[in-house]
């Protein structure tokens, strides 16, 4: 290239990733003027709306041959519920034909109510768990 090719192909100019439109080292604030006569493209984009995901209750039913010490197992080791807690819901399983053992999202829910079901299988236990749709808070 010569001189005379060089001057008469400017420099591309690089934008501010802040500013896609300004060239760099240049601010709005900074030159009112240039704002006023240079057409500015950007464009404010909205948060995305994120929502919560619908929740499940795994819902543990009560039968007559599963121990009351092996539901107290499953909603401490599956559930994460202390020794109280445990206790406090099998009692309203066992009193009630049914209690929440947890609630979480659809898949969690899922995997957990089938990890319980196989456990009590293997164990030789007919406990049955379920997830129903739950509209709390």
């Amino acid at each position: 290239m010569t001189i005379k090719q060089i001057v008469a192909h400017p420099k591309p100019t690089v934008s501010d990733w802040h500013f896609p439109n300004m060239p760099a080292g240049h601010r709005a604030q900074d030159d009112d003027t240039e704002s006023e006569t240079t057409p500015q493209a950007d464009v404010l984009v909205a948060e995305p709306e994120v929502t919560k995901p619908p929740m499940y209750a795994v819902v543990m039913y009560n039968d007559n041959y599963t121990p009351m010490e092996f539901v107290v197992y499953i909603l401490q080791s599956e559930f994460r519920h202390n020794i109280d807690s445990a206790v406090e819901i099998m009692l309203t399983i066992h009193n009630s034909s049914k209690g929440i053992a947890g609630i979480y999202p659809k898949d969690i829910a899922e995997t957990k109510a089938k990890k319980v079901n196989s456990l009590a299988h293997r164990e030789g236990y007919p406990l049955l768990t379920q997830i129903e749709p739950h509209q709390g808070e």
